[in-house]
């Protein structure tokens, strides 16, 4: 899997681009808040149809423009793919996949594998549950239709449902109809709990030997899931807990509630680790999501690496140069000394101002 190049119109900062890349190393160098970023951010979307930032589209759209494009030309198992996304303010974004429309985000998904990884990630262990729920989240999306359907869904359930707890308080008579949003909820949110366990078993088979190297071999990191309700105690906790819900309308009980704990020898990072473990523990989760994408999906994920190096020690930052040889990279950074130290072979330069891109 490598993308080609790709093409940028009124996104974000940029007027015009079209940057080809090499299929080994790229480097995007210059100051910060130059534009470089948000040419990751256009390959994420064009990836999962979502902004790692979390931003609408109205957002990324050029300032002062209605509309904006990417569009990402790339090549998987020698076939080259063309992924034209048209961003909208006034209504939702349009994609087409080698110039035939999509309906479904789920079409997309999975064509284009990629691991993004920003300083934000290294706070991931330490953050709330919200982060790490979207982490898993977000890989499982890309290899997992099946978990991307299931999860929509679920999604729209508890909106709605949360909307009918809000209502309640005008019109109790409504009540009733509870436990018809409650058992689609169970339904759905069973496969979320099932498939979250599976994928947390996956991950460990690889992440254990990753983070013992990364660690000096001193130690041994094991990610435990911790659903907040079992699928066999859903439906009557979801029960037990309707008062408490209508009290507080919303929805108490279900995955979109659930963590995962980072174990490093017996000890729970999330509240009692070092950050030097915290961000031990975050790196050792990126470099086994590349793992993971070429055991599941049989393919190489693109990486994108924003600024990360510079928050990496030496020895961290080895690690993970010396683990992504054979994936195309794309990095972001504000100078080149970090790399002509390293002695790190590099296929590709582009320096970034202000919204221009030129090769070097």
């Amino acid at each position: 899997m490598i993308i080609k190049s790709l093409e940028l119109a009124d996104f974000r900062n940029y007027e015009n681009l079209n940057i080809e890349f090499d299929k080994g190393t790229n480097i995007l160098y210059g100051d910060n808040a130059q534009g470089k970023t948000n040419i990751l951010e256009a390959i994420y979307l064009s990836s999962t149809t979502k902004s790692h930032k979390s931003s609408k589209d109205q957002d990324i759209i050029r300032f002062g423009f209605e509309e904006g494009h990417i569009r990402t030309y790339l090549e998987k198992e020698d076939v080259e793919y063309k992924v034209d996304m048209h961003l909208r303010k006034s209504k939702s974004k349009g994609i087409a996949i080698n110039g035939q429309k999509i309906k479904k985000a789920a079409e997309l998904l999975g064509l284009l594998n990629v691991v993004f990884f920003s300083p934000e990630d290294l706070s991931i262990i330490k953050n709330g549950p919200s982060e790490r729920r979207r982490f898993v989240d977000m890989e499982l999306c890309q290899l997992d239709n099946f978990y991307l359907y299931n999860l929509n869904h679920y999604n729209k359930i508890v909106n709605q449902r949360n909307k009918l707890l809000k209502d309640l308080f005008m019109n109790p008579d409504l009540k009733d109809t509870l436990n018809i949003w409650d058992s689609q909820l169970v339904s759905f949110g069973s496969k979320i709990i099932e498939r979250r366990q599976v994928f947390v078993s996956q991950l460990n088979e690889i992440i254990f030997d990753i983070h013992k190297k990364l660690s000096g071999e001193k130690e041994e990191l094991i990610i435990k899931y911790e659903p907040h309700v079992t699928i066999e105690d859903y439906e009557k906790k979801l029960s037990m807990n309707q008062e408490k819900d209508i009290r507080l309308k919303q929805t108490s009980t279900g995955p979109h509630r659930d963590d995962f704990s980072f174990i490093v020898n017996d000890v729970d990072i999330r509240k009692f680790g070092s950050q030097g473990q915290q961000r031990t523990a975050a790196l050792s989760l990126k470099l086994s999501e590349i793992e993971l994408v070429k055991k599941i999906a049989k393919d190489t994920p693109v990486l994108l690496l924003d600024d990360v190096l510079s928050e990496l020690d030496s020895n961290r930052q080895n690690y993970l140069l010396n683990s992504i040889g054979d994936i195309q990279t794309i990095i972001t950074c504000t100078g080149l000394d970090e790399f002509v130290n390293n002695r790190f072979e590099i296929n590709r330069v582009f320096n970034v101002q202000n919204g221009v891109v030129e090769r070097k």
